[in-house]
């Protein structure tokens, strides 16, 4: 029996507030957040193209400089759009 990846995944609560299962989906694609006020999630990128991936994402979080309605931008290093998401700095 393979172990279970028990990290959060950024935004996943179900419609009715509850936390569904910790990310382990096999058919499912996740990025790994470093830096920031989002560290250690992980965002679903399930089918998105190799252009979205190198345009990154601005998530809203409370947890960022500009609390709650803020965002945090988060983008693929330099060279590798297969790799973790980095913190690039919150932005209102």
């Amino acid at each position: 029996m393979e172990a279970m990846d028990v990290r959060r995944v950024y935004d996943s609560r179900n419609d009715d507030g509850v936390d569904p299962p910790p990310a382990s989906a096999r058919d499912h694609a996740y990025a790994v957040l470093l830096g920031g006020p989002l560290d250690g999630l992980l965002l679903d990128v399930t089918g998105w193209s190799t252009q979205e991936r190198v345009e990154g994402a601005l998530l809203i979080t409370d947890k960022g400089l500009y609390g709650p309605g803020g965002r945090a931008f988060y983008a693929p290093g330099a060279a590798d759009v297969e790799g973790p998401f980095v913190w690039h700095g919150d932005t209102p």
